[in-house]
């Protein structure tokens, strides 16, 4: 530009390039290691936080289902509809029935039972004292030793009855921890006795706790011969519970009518295990909510750390601001300098959280004798989102820096 007969020179515009920025923001991290290492806590603790949760999550997802598929998935309940089909036939369910089911393919055990129905006024009371008044609070369940296997029994004190007892049509009884509570019985070291009506029954042993089926825990058990022998046939049908090896249930279900009585297979109803599909997926469902608002608390919390770290750090370098101001440093340099800054720190504290959260899932699994879980989405978004929470967290001090005059800095 030429004005009269001298030449005016223009003044370069400043740059900052990329390399430049990353050197002034290593620069200033190292400068002040303590307050970078603080800085990057709140990040490392909320990464930290977000992945052990979602691991943890995940992981006890994993055991829920193992849970699910190990009691619901083994359990097959087989009806008597014989009385729908053809009202002359008593009972469907053959003397060996539970020999012809245990035949099949993925059968453990299997017994029938059902409850018997007493008459009006029959009361249940033990020997020499105790008792239920009118009879009704306590039922009287007819079983083979079948249905006790299948149950998965916890014996507290005694034994249960097995196939002796049951075709010797013997005058035993097992009882529920509350039953015996209830009748006054405390030990059967003493061979205590119950009452059913006129009809003794001296009790073997007592339950504390069953895998399936829980209201035999509510109920006195005799042998299915002896209750046939003194009350006669189930007027409502009888119905068998089998217990099957995992994975063998629909097909021990599609089998077992076949099985039982070839030429009249209608008159049994096989019920599958049901599918916990929903019920597992809402209990999932729910802890992933949960944990996931955990961690997003978490993250929050982290980056206002940082944020607040990095606003003092503007506010004590303040001179050093304005002396790059006054050499030509735009407002929009100095903003990337400090949001470079909090994203590199965001970044590895993200990195060192993801890495202490995998640890914390892999270390509570070896705990609990779990297997741990975690996606491999949460391991590698994790040190992202710690760099997105230092970028945010430093949006606020960068511009702040970037408005500082640089009269007023040089001033201080």
């Amino acid at each position: 530009m030429r004005r009269g007969p001298h030449r005016v020179r223009s003044v370069p515009t400043s740059r900052f390039s990329a390399r430049d920025v990353l050197a002034e923001s290593n620069a200033g991290i190292l400068q002040r290691p303590t307050r970078s290492v603080l800085t990057s806590v709140g990040t490392v603790l909320g990464v930290g936080t977000f992945v052990a949760v979602l691991g943890l999550t995940a992981t006890a997802s994993s055991q829920i289902d193992d849970r699910f598929n190990a009691l619901s998935a083994t359990e097959v309940t087989i009806e008597d509809v014989a009385k729908e089909q053809d009202e002359f036939v008593n009972m469907a369910f053959p003397d060996d029935g539970e020999r012809r089911v245990e035949g099949l393919n993925g059968v453990e055990h299997a017994g029938v039972y059902w409850p018997v129905q007493l008459k009006n006024g029959t009361s249940v009371t033990s020997a020499p004292v105790g008792g239920s008044p009118d009879g009704k609070d306590i039922e009287v369940t007819a079983a083979s030793s079948g249905v006790l296997d299948a149950a998965g029994p916890y014996i507290t004190q005694g034994r249960t009855f097995d196939a002796w007892h049951d075709a010797t049509r013997q005058r035993v009884a097992v009882v529920g921890s509350g039953v015996a509570s209830e009748l006054g019985i405390s030990t059967v070291e003493t061979q205590p006795a119950v009452f059913i009506g006129n009809e003794a029954f001296t009790v073997i042993g007592v339950i504390g706790d069953v895998e399936r089926k829980t209201d035999l825990l509510l109920s006195i058990i005799v042998p299915r011969s002896t209750a046939q022998h003194i009350w006669g046939t189930p007027k409502d049908g009888a119905k068998m519970l089998v217990s099957t090896r995992l994975g063998a249930a629909n097909q021990v279900a599609r089998e077992s009518p076949t099985a039982l009585d070839p030429a009249h297979p209608q008159y049994f109803k096989a019920v599958p295990p049901p599918d916990p599909k929903t019920l597992r997926g809402k209990v999932t469902g729910d802890l992933d909510q949960l944990f996931l608002l955990l961690a997003a608390l978490c993250l929050f919390i982290g980056a206002v750390g940082i944020a607040n770290t990095t606003l003092v750090a503007v506010l004590e370098r303040t001179g050093e601001i304005g002396l790059r101001r006054a050499l030509g440093a735009r407002g929009r340099h100095i903003t990337t300098q400090f949001l470079t800054e909090s994203a590199t720190l965001g970044a590895l504290g993200g990195l060192v959280g993801t890495s202490l959260g995998t640890l914390t899932v892999v270390g509570v699994a070896i705990a609990r004798d779990w297997t741990p879980v975690i996606h491999s989405m949460t391991v590698t978004t994790a040190p992202a989102i710690g760099l997105a929470t230092g970028l945010l967290a430093g949006l606020y001090p960068a511009w702040r820096a970037s408005r500082i005059a640089p009269v007023e800095a040089l001033r201080r």
